[in-house]
């Protein structure tokens, strides 16, 4: 059987750098940092203070209807926000296609109820001598911490029946959704998926425990736009941030049939694990070599026809030089001539939401021929020595990306997108 061929059709954003698509990419390409000073959690007596968050966002302005959407914790509405936006921007609803040929690919975190919510049950129980203390509060409650009630409430926008699939691989989990979806199309499971991912780990536990694991930077909390700064020499760590990037994949002829606007096609896909470390990747890139490897074979290209590299690129120094040299083993001398920049320099890293905002940039790029920059890019880390595309956009015809994601627990994904070409 023949691969179908998988086109992206419509795109939404809820980032530290706007609450859509088109705001979010203008802060990308004039290099903008959504990076600050929290305000989610009380952060007195904390390392760390800043994060990339999501500024007044709200779910009930954003989507029509959503007072119903009450088991939603704010990761949530980040995603249900992204998905309709990315909806409309396709022209998709419920009667586009059958319920059954559509489905729905998400990378989030598994939540958690929140420690604050547990400190007050217990001192409830404490204070009233009852062992039922847990009871006053309402059993639905439990929904708000299935990773599945976001993907739901996007199935129901479109009364999507088809492949459903939650993925909680941290960083790479939006990247294995966005890859999954693109496999459920090709083999003919589904003709849309909407694809992505959402997270927000700015809870008072996550800062605290990140901060600890010594992954956090704590040199940048009086100055948190200059904190994130991948691949330059005076980084120190990454920078938490939060939101959600939702894509409508659809098969291709499918998309032609409806007359679909095509923004880019998905054309490669690979996966590996490292089996190293659990918070560091291997410093000779090897886990990384293989995804990339794979993807770019799986697109049925060669090394040679990648112009960009949307980097994962965390801002940590094992990070950075495992993927620097990932990137140099698969393209060897022609690594010099790639473009290669970060989106997490501006938006801090979005956790399980991370590679979809990757993959949402390279499809700009190839969409304005501009490939947004890394930013904090002061003194250069003469150990690895690409074009990151410092400080500036810098205007490029792009016509394949290649999206890296790699996380904790030693998961890599690559993807490969290029530019519609009725043949190809």
């Amino acid at each position: 059987m023949t691969n179908r061929r998988v086109v992206v059709t419509g795109v939404g954003a809820v980032t530290p750098l706007g609450n859509d698509a088109p705001s979010t990419w203008q802060g990308l390409t004039e290099g903008r940092s959504g990076v600050g000073q929290l305000t989610t959690i009380d952060t007195t007596g904390f390392q760390v203070t800043i994060a990339g968050e999501v500024k007044d966002f709200r779910l009930d302005d954003a989507v029509p209807g959503s007072v119903g959407l009450r088991h939603l914790l704010r990761p949530g509405t980040f995603g249900v926000g992204a998905a309709w936006e990315a909806l409309r921007d396709a022209g998709v609803d419920k009667e586009t296609y059958d319920g059954a040929d559509m489905g729905v690919a998400m990378g989030a975190c598994v939540d958690r109820p929140d420690l604050q919510w547990l400190v007050d049950v217990g001192a409830l129980r404490d204070r009233t001598g009852k062992e039922d203390a847990f009871t006053t509060y309402a059993p639905s409650d439990a929904l708000a911490y299935s990773q599945n009630i976001a993907s739901a409430a996007m199935a129901r926008m479109l009364d999507a029946t088809g492949p459903m699939l939650g993925v909680s691989t941290a960083c790479s989990a939006s990247g294995h959704a966005v890859g999954e979806a693109f496999r459920s199309i090709q083999e003919g499971d589904a003709k849309l998926m909407l694809a992505g991912g959402y997270d927000s780990l700015t809870t008072w536990l996550d800062v605290l425990c990140f901060g600890l694991l010594g992954a956090l930077t704590k040199e940048y909390n009086e100055d948190p736009q200059r904190a994130s700064r991948p691949f330059d020499a005076e980084r120190s760590g990454f920078v938490l941030g939060e939101g959600s990037v939702v894509l409508v994949l659809e098969d291709l002829e499918a998309a032609r049939a409806r007359g679909a606007r095509i923004l880019a096609e998905i054309l490669g896909y690979g996966t590996s694990l490292n089996a190293w470390r659990m918070t560091d990747s291997p410093p000779d890139g090897s886990g990384a070599v293989e995804s990339i490897q794979a993807a770019i074979a799986d697109a049925g290209l060669e090394p040679a026809d990648i112009d960009y590299v949307v980097a994962h690129g965390t801002s940590t120094s094992g990070n950075d030089l495992s993927e620097t040299t990932a990137i140099k083993k698969v393209f060897g001398d022609d690594a010099e001539r790639l473009l290669i920049s970060s989106p997490k320099s501006m938006a801090g890293h979005l956790t399980a939401a991370s590679a979809a905002l990757s993959l949402f940039t390279a499809i700009g790029a190839i969409n304005h021929g501009l490939v947004p920059p890394t930013i904090n890019q002061e003194t250069p880390d003469r150990r690895l020595g690409l074009d990151f595309v410092p400080n500036t956009a810098r205007k490029r015809d792009v016509r394949h990306a290649l999206v890296n994601a790699f996380a904790f627990g030693g998961t890599n994904v690559a993807l490969v997108v290029g530019r519609y070409e009725e043949e190809r």
